[in-house]
């Protein structure tokens, strides 16, 4: 069996945070293009992307993250005007972000299955409930691909925001053959001693594990879910079960390609707690 690698592409990498559903379609055919060359090598990929400014501004609205809200006033958006009708918007402009995913990936000759996760997945962390067997298939130059979405919860919460950060721990741990995950991130090398706008190249974090204290910069104005910090316990998390978690930046595509592969580059190698 060949091996898997997970690779996570940040919302803020393939889109404009700041501009409703605005991609970024040059990042994205520089992306497609390193799982391409991935698969050629033998090496089957499995990709989830983040919401950027597909889903986190209009979930931030609405509060999505924290369920239903029943004794709160809203104000109207442009297109909802409730909690439940903003679960459903935040879904079709999520499969509108992974259309344009995929289109970049089929250009490159590669043929997506997509497992949107509000029709399999259930509650939100790290322990959701779903069965991975939909990714379990696999054929030549087929790529399944997930992301970040709102999904159903069991009890009073109705629903929340199921994180790609959340769905890369159990598809890295439990589907076959997975030796490495890759975080795509935007702007930064990997983890920096100090936030990005005060750190300088020799900031980074070439090895971190959870007792290494870092200070990155989290959008808590527009992000739902918990940005470099939340990557970094999750990476942790994984790399515990033996397998290599690497932090790059996601602007340069050919440290990318070689994270997937497996080779040296610059970045940040996730440990577990020592």
């Amino acid at each position: 069996m060949r091996e898997r690698v997970v690779i996570k592409w940040g919302g803020g990498l393939i889109t404009d945070k700041s501009s409703f559903c605005t991609p970024d379609l040059e990042i994205l055919e520089r992306l497609a293009q390193t799982v391409s060359a991935c698969q050629s090598h033998d090496i089957d990929v499995v990709l989830v992307h983040g919401a950027g400014s597909f889903g986190h501004l209009r979930a931030k609205h609405w509060r999505l993250h924290e369920g239903i809200l029943p004794n709160v006033e809203f104000e109207p958006d442009n297109i909802c005007t409730s909690q439940l009708e903003a679960v459903n918007q935040v879904r079709k402009e999520m499969l509108q972000l992974n259309t344009h995913v995929c289109n970049a990936l089929v250009q490159k000759n590669l043929t997506p299955k997509i497992h949107p996760p509000h029709l399999w997945a259930k509650n939100t962390g790290p322990d959701f409930l779903g069965s991975l067997e939909r990714f379990l298939e696999q054929s030549d130059a087929q790529i399944h691909v997930t992301f970040g979405d709102v999904v159903d919860v069991e009890g009073d919460q109705q629903f929340g925001i199921l994180s790609g950060d959340d769905l890369v721990v159990r598809l890295a741990i439990e589907l076959p053959q997975v030796k490495r995950l890759v975080f795509a991130i935007k702007g930064v090398d990997g983890l920096l001693r100090f936030p990005p706008e005060q750190a300088n190249e020799n900031d980074l974090i070439e090895n971190w594990s959870p007792e290494i204290e870092f200070e990155g910069t989290h959008q808590s104005e527009i992000d739902v879910t918990g940005g470099i910090g939340l990557k970094a316990a999750r990476g942790s998390l994984i790399a515990s079960h033996g397998i290599e978690v690497i932090m790059v930046n996601g602007g340069k595509s050919e440290r990318v390609f070689g994270a997937m592969l497996g080779n040296p580059v610059r970045g940040t190698i996730v440990t577990a707690k020592k």
